[in-house]
């Protein structure tokens, strides 16, 4: 026989869960991939499963894959095969695309045709260094599957003013949303020792791009200034740049490492005084961010979105590219005053705070989501 409690029980309206969010993000190498967007996407991923979220299904696909190029067909195979699988499943609400220039546009504008013949909203994640100039100098044909690709796409996320400003010239009506790179919160570097040497750092790929020459230059000419150590680590021509370090006597201090795993990077980064990215080409670089979330002081180059957050004498030391005598002298003025370093340190750390911690991050991340799928 039932009780009263038992019968209100019984008959009261049962709440159901909300749905939750099918979310696929495309990655292009994958997980521990040595890009910044291959970072960014796997602290994503850590903070998403860290989070629990009930409400958020996200699964990651990869559409290059490490190793050979030669693989990335059977990479973009599995990656529809995906996409069709779920879609059947009412596992995929909204499809998250991150793109870059060169082959990743060619492999992208598939996946966005298969998004729209599968009616799934997708997202495009801009993070291309130099995608102004790969669309400028495509050919007609493909510049019109280009604005195809982002005047379908229900959000571009892009990571700076500069971008979005490129973007709209291209495809007026482009549902544009600036997404700084962001991460995730790290603590305050170890108190430096007055007698230490200064540490300057530099990750990224070695070659023109990077601006690596010049900066080895610099190094060069501080040869006299026996108050500074520098590390130079990540993949390319970095056997070129030791060799250039030795030619010019300073090889006993530059470490030219080569390609270093995510422990010793996070090692080599909180022990560092001074992050040096003198590049010709940027987006907005995770290796910047994950210095202003240290309070580390920076030089770097007005490219890209980097003058969004990097402001002369106020949050780095803002060069030109190319410009070694004027990246000399900043390093030089960043060695010797450590009150400057210190100052821009924390006005660093107070934009990190403001405008690129993961967390909020996440957040909005999430909520573009739900509002490029419709919910």
């Amino acid at each position: 026989m039932d009780t009263p409690l038992n019968s209100a029980v019984r008959t009261a309206p049962v709440a159901r869960a909300a749905k939750p969010l099918h979310v696929v993000v495309v990655t292009p190498l994958g997980e521990g991939g040595r890009g910044g967007i291959d970072r960014l996407m796997d602290e994503l991923r850590i903070l998403l499963k860290e989070r629990g979220d009930a409400n958020a299904d996200v699964a990651f696909i990869t559409s290059r894959g490490p190793g050979s190029l030669a693989l990335s067909p059977f990479y973009m195979a599995g990656s529809i095969v995906s996409l069709v699988g779920r879609k059947l499943a009412g596992r995929a609400d909204v499809v998250h695309i991150n793109l870059s220039q060169d082959g990743s546009s060619y492999r992208k504008i598939v996946i966005a045709w298969v998004c729209r013949g599968l009616g799934i909203p997708y997202l495009l994640h801009l993070h291309g260094s130099h995608y102004h100039h790969f669309w400028n100098r495509s050919s007609p044909w493909f510049g019109r599957a280009l604005t195809k690709m982002f005047a379908g796409a229900a959000r571009t996320v892009v990571l700076g003013t500069v971008w979005a400003d490129f973007i709209r010239s291209k495809v007026p009506d482009a549902r544009i949303e600036i997404f700084p790179t962001a991460t995730r919160d790290i603590a305050s570097p170890r108190p430096r020792a007055a007698s230490d040497r200064v540490r300057i750092f530099f990750s990224g790929r070695h070659g023109p791009r990077k601006g690596v020459e010049q900066l080895i230059a610099a190094l060069g000419r501080l040869a006299p200034n026996p108050h500074w150590q520098a590390t130079l680590t990540g993949d390319g021509t970095f056997e070129k740049t030791r060799e250039r370090a030795n030619s010019l006597g300073i090889a006993d201090r530059v470490n030219v490492p080569g390609w270093i795993d995510a422990a010793t990077f996070e090692a080599l980064l909180n022990e560092a005084d001074i992050l040096a990215l003198p590049s010709f080409d940027e987006n907005l670089p995770l290796s910047v961010v994950e210095a202003f979330a240290r309070g580390i002081a920076v030089v770097a180059t007005p490219v890209g979105a980097l003058p969004d957050i990097v402001r002369h004498e106020e949050t780095g030391l803002v060069v030109q590219p190319g410009d070694v005598g004027g990246l000399t002298a900043a390093l030089e003025r960043l060695i010797e005053d450590p009150d400057l370093r210190a100052r821009l340190g924390r006005n660093a750390r107070r934009v990190y705070e403001d405008r690129l911690n993961l967390d909020a991050y996440t957040q909005r991340l999430l909520e573009t989501w739900r509002s490029a799928a419709g919910r």
